[in-house]
């Protein structure tokens, strides 16, 4: 079949696909005019590319200062009083620019996570939010992120459970003859469970470390070796992504050591084992405090109850030190704390990104489009609908003017 147009793909972004077209006999001066406006909508279109480009080295360039200047890092001992609110994650994709083989992956999926730095009185964990005033946005990367995480929350757990012991079973158990089996009976009756160590789930399966798949690793496959059409083994990774529209963050399989293609095997699958953040978010709705939790201890508190004494400066925990200075970040309403120090150089990308939630999902109804990209659009649809009715009319002449000859 003989179309009678010529057609021109453009690529304006990685979810927008353009079709120019024109009749072949369309005219010298014509086909100039259509080459002007391509070439024009091409250098539009890198310019915004180098944009975004540089927005999504934001947080590369804070990790960079973090590395090589830690004697110039400012000063965040506000941030005792602030907690860690989880707003989102999302995907991007970019080269890969170590690629070496032919088998290498050449488009990496880049994850980041956005979260929230709120004032801890005022930090809600039922608020997708956390909290209206007084807040800054901040966005890292998501092994970054994660690592730090988890382990304030394991940290947490640990401190928790230590000073429920302290607090309230070590009273009871003071005369006990076995007091790590008295310890248990109290955490067990006090429905604290995650506080008892275990080696095993109740199915006698052994855990499994978390945070060893915080980064894209190689799975052990329990069955026998899988070779594709080519003969070369098939591997399996796991790692981290981004799920529910960035309302949770799971670990999924995938077929690439970049943890990039999805695999069509579960976890199971693969080793045999259940993982309960195969199909559970790994970070929680609540706030995580920048203040680490003191130990609990009877005596100390009762001198603090009865006397008033001066408490010693506080610094904020790792935590926070790390996501902040490894961060970009959009500090526009925390000039009652900053001051002029104010930090707004990633406001621009995380207003592209928006994340914030409704129910845990990730609500794009505030998303914009390009005003350039949609120019351009309605541009080329006109002359598309313009060249459309000039073919129709040559041929529609054409075929009056071979009538008359008849």
């Amino acid at each position: 079949i003989c179309l009678p147009f010529s057609f021109i793909a453009l690529s304006l972004n990685c979810n927008t696909i353009l079709l120019i077209s024109f009749p072949p006999y369309t005219s010298h001066h014509t086909t100039m005019k259509i080459s002007a406006l391509v070439l024009a909508t091409l250098a539009s279109t890198v310019a915004a590319k180098g944009a975004t480009g540089s927005l999504s080295k934001l947080v590369q360039s804070a990790r960079r200062v973090n590395e090589n200047n830690e004697e110039q890092e400012e000063d965040i001992s506000w941030a005792v009083d602030y907690s860690v609110k989880y707003q989102g994650c999302h995907h991007i994709k970019q080269w890969n620019a170590e690629v070496e083989g032919d088998d290498d992956v050449r488009i990496l999926t880049k994850r980041l996570v956005r979260f929230r730095l709120c004032p801890s009185d005022q930090c809600s964990a039922a608020s997708a939010g956390g909290c209206q005033t007084g807040f800054g946005d901040y966005i890292v990367d998501m092994d970054v992120f994660l690592q730090n995480y988890w382990e304030a929350k394991e940290q947490d757990k640990e401190m928790g459970c230590q000073n429920y012991i302290n607090e309230f079973c070590e009273a009871g158990c003071g005369e006990a003859d076995d007091q790590e089996a008295c310890q248990y009976s109290c955490l067990f009756d006090a429905g604290l469970e995650e506080c008892i160590d275990q080696e095993a789930d109740e199915d006698g399966q052994e855990q499994i470390e978390v945070d060893r798949f915080f980064e894209c690793q190689q799975l052990e496959n329990q069955n026998q070796q899988e070779y594709d059409a080519n003969g070369d083994e098939i591997l399996y990774y796991a790692g981290p992504y981004c799920s529910e529209q960035g309302g949770a963050i799971k670990i999924g399989v995938f077929t690439d050591d970049q943890c990039t293609e999805f695999a069509a095997k579960s976890f199971y699958d693969v080793t045999g084992m259940s993982f309960d953040f195969t199909e559970e978010s790994i970070v929680e709705e609540g706030c995580r405090s920048c203040k680490e939790i003191e130990e609990y201890d009877a005596e100390a508190a009762y001198n603090n109850y009865n006397n008033a004494q001066d408490e010693e400066e506080v610094e904020p925990r790792e935590l926070c030190e790390v996501l902040y200075h490894s961060s970009g970040k959009c500090e526009t309403y925390m000039s009652d704390i900053l001051g002029d120090d104010i930090n707004q150089n990633a406001c621009n990308y995380m207003k592209g990104i928006n994340m914030v939630r409704t129910d845990g999902l990730l609500d794009v109804s505030d998303a914009r489009p390009s005003a350039v990209a949609t120019a351009f659009i309605v541009i080329f649809a006109m002359a598309f609908a313009a060249m459309a009715f000039y073919v129709w009319y040559l041929r529609t002449r054409l075929g009056v003017k071979k009538n008359s000859l008849l």
